[in-house]
């Protein structure tokens, strides 16, 4: 996955906005119209702070401009002391910035310094973010909550910087309101400033070298953060009698080792985002220990000194008072030996769906393999028959779905071996076989991540609720060793293989002009059983399927070399025709064309593909503007649903 520190080339990135328009489209609008950007679809009303709650005091949206006098984006540059929580419960969001501001080139990317009061200024700013393995642009404008001409949420210790406040602004935009950022992990907001893989240390149980660990993570630029459990809701910010909070974010910005009395001494600086509220025992702010350094180490370490809710303690202390650590690598290798390995990432997309495949964890045997199952395949590149995977599952969307009453569900994953020649395993295979991994628990965060060593061989994994008939959607990341392959693509003609060049000719000379009309594709099933193989005999025998769908007059056009190359590599191969479906519709097409066992025949897969190509076509003769999206009439409704079904789709042979 190349250097931890980030990747060589900026990734693309999309829009947002309802329109489609870009940060700067919008940005020359303005500056052409000479009006300042009010954001349509994030405006400056109560919804926008709050869904569930009546707002208690009477908030002024003010642009920063109307705040202060010579407002700036950054001043003197970007760093953690412009990180100060205002009357929201966003301390993990806080601890994550404060982190971010350690890492300047990610932090350029989250926050594209490039933005300003005075040149080209109209009212609008945007920041990016990874959601679901895609960067999004996400655009605000410059309005911001205030009480009393003073910021009520997050601000920067200068009270004329505001690239702090606007980037709170952005990601509760993301997330549906301000609101929808009331607690959570920082690791769910590390994620989303670098798109990078998750692991979370329990202190008390750690291995033995977890100085080492997090001070390797923090070289290659990880971010990290650390709290202290509560044993009900009563202790959620309770400050302890050594000032450390309960259930509160902190962010991890330091490790080093000193001098002390002719001994080793480990420390660690972690950061209240209060921006007050600090750790009074053993290398404290004001502590003696600090008498009895070196004075030059000593201004070193303690340059940041003021009351900022920034603090040093030592490593046994720190182990002693907090219960967990999070990292947010931005490679996997960032925590195992020295040596780069070079990392492949598979993607799964899925949905549980009550009633369908939301069969809940193990316990729910009789439900449990309905669940969504995933094959993955594990290599030996080291020749010491062990494979590192990391895999991580996250439920999508949960955050901005609050104000429908949903939140987070209880997630987990298990891991079997996978047996040879079956697709969609059933019942009885899981109630006779233990898993060979699994998640240590079922959890409800965002993401659910582990790191095991396996041997090579294939793989099935199965995501699963606690409970069955929980509804979500969900995204799989497999970080491993293996090398993922891809399907062959069809050959031009130039570089056909012998094969494909034999198959050309029969087809040629069955249709004459690369078409082949419906009896002639029942007569070549039935040539095929004596003269092809049986891939070939099931290539023609699904032509009435095609027929069935997209032919008016009797005539199939079809890219022979593909429709090969789909049952070649049935599992994995993509049809030709190019299509992104969501987990819904994917679902669905499942409930409609799979049997009792989820299973779909050829003939009802092309039919399915055929049509869902008939269904693309239509959609895009009706998008003129490209938008992705469409207005119908119930005339058009029923027009599309019958020109998805009819209209017949060419696929000429090149």
């Amino acid at each position: 996955m190349g250097d931890s520190r980030g990747p060589a080339k900026t990734p693309l990135v999309e829009s947002t906005q309802a329109d489609g328009r870009s940060y700067e489209e919008i940005r020359q609008d303005c500056l052409r119209r000479k009006v300042l950007f009010q954001d349509p679809d994030f405006p400056a009303v109560d919804s926008s702070l709050f869904y569930s709650e009546s707002i208690p005091v009477n908030f002024m949206w003010k642009r920063p401009g109307e705040i202060c006098e010579d407002p700036k984006f950054i001043l003197g540059g970007a760093d953690r002391t412009d990180i100060c929580q205002g009357q929201l419960g966003d301390c993990w969001l806080l601890a994550a910035i404060a982190s971010l501001t350690l890492q300047k080139d990610i932090l350029a990317r989250v926050v594209p310094p490039d933005q300003d009061f005075e040149h080209g200024y109209a009212g609008i700013f945007h920041f990016q973010f990874w959601q679901h393995n895609k960067w999004l642009d996400v655009v605000v404008d410059d309005r911001l909550p205030t009480v009393r001409n003073k910021l009520v949420f997050l601000h920067s210790l200068d009270n004329n910087e505001f690239w702090s406040a606007l980037l709170e602004k952005a990601y509760a935009k993301l997330n549906g309101s301000y609101e929808a950022l009331k607690g959570g992990s920082t690791l769910e907001a590390m994620e989303d400033f670098t798109g990078g893989v998750a692991e979370v240390y329990e202190t008390k149980t750690a291995p033995s070298n977890l100085f080492q660990i997090l001070r390797k993570a923090l070289d290659r630029g990880s971010m990290m953060g650390c709290s202290i459990d509560i044993s009900s809701s009563a202790e959620s910010e309770a400050q302890t009698p050594t000032g450390l909070v309960k259930g509160h974010a902190y962010s991890i910005t330091g490790l080093e080792e000193v001098n002390y009395r002719g001994q080793t001494v480990r420390l660690i600086r972690v950061r209240n985002p209060w921006g007050q509220v600090e750790w009074n025992g053993k290398w404290s702010d004001d502590s003696r220990e600090w008498t009895l350094i070196d004075k030059a180490e000593k201004a070193r370490l303690m340059q940041n000194s003021l009351d900022d809710g920034e603090f040093w303690m030592e490593f046994e202390d720190f182990k002693a008072n907090y219960d967990r650590v999070e990292i947010c690598n931005l490679s996997p290798d960032a925590l195992t030996d020295d040596t780069s390995k070079a990392w492949e990432t598979n993607l799964f997309e899925g949905s549980w769906i009550r009633g369908t495949t939301a069969g809940g964890c193990r316990n729910f045997i009789d439900t449990f393999w309905t669940n969504p199952q995933f094959k993955l395949a594990l290599e030996d590149v080291d020749g010491d028959n062990k494979s590192s995977v990391i895999i991580a599952l996250m439920q999508k969307n949960r955050r901005k779905l609050r104000k429908e009453g949903l939140d987070l569900e209880t997630i987990g994953f298990a891991v079997y071996d996978a047996p040879k020649g079956e697709d969609h395993l059933s019942k009885d295979f899981f109630r006779y076989n233990p898993s060979k991994a699994r998640s240590r628990t079922y959890i409800n965060t965002r993401e659910v991540s582990e790191r095991f060593e396996l041997a090579p061989g294939k793989y099935l994994l199965v995501p699963t609720t606690f409970q069955p008939n929980k509804e979500a959607d969900f995204l799989v990341r497999i970080f491993s060793e293996a090398k993922a392959g891809s399907p062959p693509k069809p050959s031009p003609p130039s570089q056909e293989t012998d094969e494909e060049k034999f198959l050309r000719k029969l087809f040629l000379q069955v249709s004459g002009s690369g078409f082949i009309a419906q009896k002639h594709g029942i007569h070549f099933a039935t040539k095929g059983v004596s003269d092809f193989t049986t891939v070939y005999s099931v290539v023609f025998t699904s032509c009435s399927a095609f027929i069935r769908v997209t032919a008016t007059d009797s005539i199939l056009y079809f890219h022979h070399c593909g429709v090969v190359c789909v049952l070649k590599n049935v599992q994995t191969c993509s049809l030709w025709t190019g299509m992104n479906l969501n987990n819904k519709v994917l679902q669905l097409i499942g409930l409609r064309f799979g049997d009792d066992n989820f299973e779909i025949d050829f003939d009802d897969y092309l039919t399915c593909i055929v049509r869902l190509e008939n269904m693309f076509r239509t959609f895009q003769a009706l998008d003129k503007k490209n938008t992705g999206e469409v207005a119908m009439s119930m005339h058009q409704v029923s027009l599309f649903k019958v020109l998805s079904i009819k209209h017949a789709t060419a696929f000429n042979v090149q």
